[in-house]
């Protein structure tokens, strides 16, 4: 996807994450390696395909964060790109916890 599709800027971020298909029991375990205020790209072998719908599950600098998602797009043997969606107010507090670091690790601090 191009930059110029996205509502806000995506970051480096590594957070160890789960992927559970709805209706599935169990979860894929996959790498979440960017990140933005609506949304993020997983790295896994075998992606979901295009508008499965899931639940992410992420850890990362002893916090937690989930939300129901979307694929939006998928690339066969490397990961996908999920859309959140609904996300909880207090998750919501996590991801901009994250996304406020990985801007200072990105950009670092101004003076």
């Amino acid at each position: 996807m191009e930059d110029e599709r996205r509502r806000t800027p995506r970051f480096p971020f590594t957070a160890a994450a789960e992927i559970l298909e709805k209706g599935a029991s169990a979860g894929i375990s996959a790498r979440l390696t960017e990140l933005s205020l609506y949304g993020c790209y997983v790295e896994m072998p075998d992606p979901r395909p295009n508008g499965s719908q899931i639940l992410l599950k992420a850890h990362s600098e002893g916090r937690y964060f989930e939300s129901q998602g979307g694929v939006l797009y998928s690339q066969p043997g490397h990961g996908m790109g999920i859309g959140f969606q609904n996300v909880n107010p207090h998750y919501l507090t996590v991801l901009k916890h994250w996304l406020r670091e990985a801007a200072l690790a990105k950009f670092g601090k101004k003076d």
